[in-house]
Parts: structure tokens; C-alpha cells; sequence
């Protein structure tokens, strides 16, 4: 007889806002700005909670590793929590690539697969956040909590419900937002707050 995999529960906190969401910079690095600390400031009391729970990790970006500091949470940082990698349009607005190269923005909108930027495919950075939940080490009824990218946040509602990676663009996240999955590998369920 096998043992089931442990049930555990993730919470996903999309970090505050830096002025890189006000301008859609794509896989911007820039810290909270002073809406974002406020923001954050402001949710201190709804969001304590957190501190409650086991094991505590964040994306290694700086609004993500700030927004965890600010509620107490000491997060680790997870490589496989970072945004996806957007290779050359880094730093980029939307409206910037789609200026410079029309051709490759259409065709990384259209297919799951394609990483026109030399970057990652939108598959593989679900397929990358999923692998994260499916792995990541938390005792039979544990809790974890993530301070993570928006964009992170999208990609494991499309994971957790085996959505097709289209999905992603049509799900919606905002600074703050928080994000519950309950379960075990291969078993996940989600509740949005």
C-alpha cells in the first residue's frame, strides 16, 4: 500500500504595487513605491494572519521580498516564484514590443509554446509555478505562504485547474489579492479572497 502525498495549503499574496504595474513593464525589478507601502500598510490588520503559517517564501523580486518584510513574514526566496522570464523585452512596455515587433507579440499571444523574446514560453512558466506547488515540502497538514508576482498568482490558477494556458489571459490580479490552494499533488482546489 502507498501512502498518499501530504495534504498541505499554499497561500499566494500578489505583492503591492511598484510603479512597474502602474506602466506594464514586463518582469520589472523595481521596489514597492509609496502607494505600494501604503497599500500594504493599510492591510496589515486583514493580513497578520499570514505570519501564522509554517514555512514562509516570496518571488527574489523586490516589491515581492518588501511587501513580506513589511507584514512580518522574514520570506524566503524562490527562484521558481520569480515572473516569467520575458528575455530581451525585459524592462519593456507592452506598448514598447508591440511598436518594435508586432509579428512576435501576436504570435507569443496566440501560442502557449512560443518565447519570441528569448525568454519563456507562457506554458513553461505555468508548467514552472505548478511544479513549485507539486514539490515544494510541507508537512501532512502544513501552510505555506508566498508573496509572489501577479503574474505568478494567474499562472497557478491556470495550473490548479488545469485550465489551457489561453486562460491566463483572461484571469485578473491585483496588488494584494490573495490566492488559497488546498490539497495534494495532482489534487489541488483554490479559493480566491
Amino acid at each position: 500500500m502507498h501512502a498518499s502525498p501530504p495534504y498541505a495549503r499554499f497561500t499566494l499574496l500578489a505583492a503591492a504595487r511598484s510603479a512597474s504595474v502602474l506602466d506594464g513593464r514586463f518582469d520589472d525589478d523595481r521596489p514597492l513605491d509609496a502607494a505600494g507601502w501604503q497599500d500594504v500598510q493599510r492591510m496589515i490588520p486583514s493580513l497578520v494572519r499570514l505570519a501564522a503559517a509554517e514555512l514562509r517564501y516570496c518571488s527574489p523580486s523586490a516589491r515581492c521580498r518588501e511587501t513580506g518584510e513589511v507584514l512580518g513574514l522574514t520570506p524566503l526566496p524562490q527562484p521558481a516564484l520569480r515572473d516569467c522570464d520575458m528575455g530581451r523585452w525585459r524592462g519593456w512596455t507592452l506598448r514598447e514590443v508591440t511598436a518594435r515587433e508586432p509579428r512576435n507579440v501576436d504570435w507569443w499571444l496566440s501560442d502557449p509554446r512560443a518565447a519570441p523574446h528569448g525568454g519563456e514560453s507562457l506554458l513553461a512558466f505555468i508548467q514552472r509555478v505548478g511544479g513549485w506547488l507539486e514539490t515544494r515540502p510541507v508537512g501532512d497538514g502544513g501552510w505555506a505562504v508566498a508573496v509572489t508576482e501577479p503574474a505568478v498568482l494567474r499562472a497557478a490558477i491556470c495550473y490548479v485547474l488545469k485550465a489551457p494556458p489561453h486562460a491566463y489571459w483572461h484571469i485578473e490580479v491585483h496588488p494584494l489579492a490573495t490566492l488559497t490552494v488546498t490539497g495534494r499533488a495532482g489534487e489541488w482546489t483554490l479559493r480566491l479572497e
